[in-house]
């Protein structure tokens, strides 16, 4: 099973984005998305970085793949998805309207913010070109099964979400710019100061979502520790481990050593170590809730 890095959802300097792909090339990942998923105003900041990152990344051995923005709204955004495959690397598509800016027969990967729920979206992408897919984090693990066997009839190969925050929703408004009384074009890049998110408390003051500028996140990092053999037995051909700002070379370190056999329970006592503030679940995938976690339910 491999490891894939997905496109880092925060709002970084400069120097932290570059120093995570310089980080990631001497990790034992195989693949690794970059670009900007969340907001077009994040990107100016670190654009002219992106073809040192891919160089470095691919001396390094790693496929490297470009996303595309999770929701394209405007003119100068479309001409930044229209120029992404001249970047000479595959594009990651996180909104179907990126397709409209791929050359005709051009191979192409699904990110899991597109709504890949069953075998006759698999088809349909594949009949467009799709080589890869890594589903929607909020799917069960029965589906996986099936949208795995479909995938190996169609020489698919087919990822799920392995670690981090869960992706939940994107919207055209920004929450950061509203928390501090701004508006969306005004936002003085709020979001750079909560560098993984910042975390919503209930009325009652219990952890319940975080928020990154447009988009919604799970309170949660989503973990695959105790799911990985299933997950292997399913057909699933990688784990994707989204960038945090805390020990990520770490944590792919870590997944490396889950897929080449050490004990899952000591991987997750690892974990809890290289990050002690962040809540791990599994639940989407065996689980009632989606913020279950398979280590908490078993020590009951």
């Amino acid at each position: 099973m491999e490891l894939t890095v997905g496109p880092n959802q925060f709002f970084w300097s400069a120097e932290d984005w570059s120093s995570l792909y310089q980080g990631l090339a001497a990790t034992p990942v195989d693949r690794v998305v970059l670009g900007e998923l969340v907001c077009s105003k994040r990107l100016p900041f670190y654009q002219k970085d992106i073809p040192e990152a891919i160089s470095t990344l691919v001396n390094a051995g790693k496929e490297v793949i470009l996303t595309s923005l999770a929701l394209v709204t405007l003119k100068r955004e479309r001409k930044m998805t229209d120029e992404l495959s001249e970047m000479g690397v595959m594009v990651e598509v996180n909104d179907l309207t990126a397709l409209a800016s791929l050359p005709a027969e051009t191979a192409f990967a699904v990110g899991p913010l597109v709504n890949v729920y069953n075998e006759g979206t698999l088809r349909w992408l594949a009949s467009r070109g799709a080589k890869r897919v890594c589903l929607p984090p909020e799917l069960p693990l029965s589906s996986v099964k099936v949208l795995c066997a479909t995938g190996a009839e169609l020489g698919m190969a087919i990822e799920v979400w392995g670690h981090g925050r869960l992706p939940l929703a994107i919207s055209g408004r920004c929450y950061h710019a509203r928390l501090h009384g701004r508006s969306k074009d005004n936002c003085q890049f709020a979001c750079e100061d909560d560098p993984d998110g910042l975390d919503v408390l209930t009325m009652d003051d219990k952890p319940f979502l975080a928020m990154n500028g447009v988009q919604t996140l799970s309170d949660t990092y989503a973990s695959t520790v105790f799911q990985l053999s299933a997950l292997r037995d399913a057909g699933v051909s990688a784990l994707r481990l989204s960038p945090q700002s805390t020990g990520f070379a770490n944590i792919c370190k870590t997944y490396r050593a889950l897929i080449d056999g050490a004990d899952p329970s000591d991987i997750a006592t690892r974990l809890a170590e290289i990050d002690p503030s962040a809540r791990l679940s599994d639940g989407f995938l065996t689980g009632a809730r989606g913020v279950d976690w398979s280590a908490a339910t078993a020590a009951e």
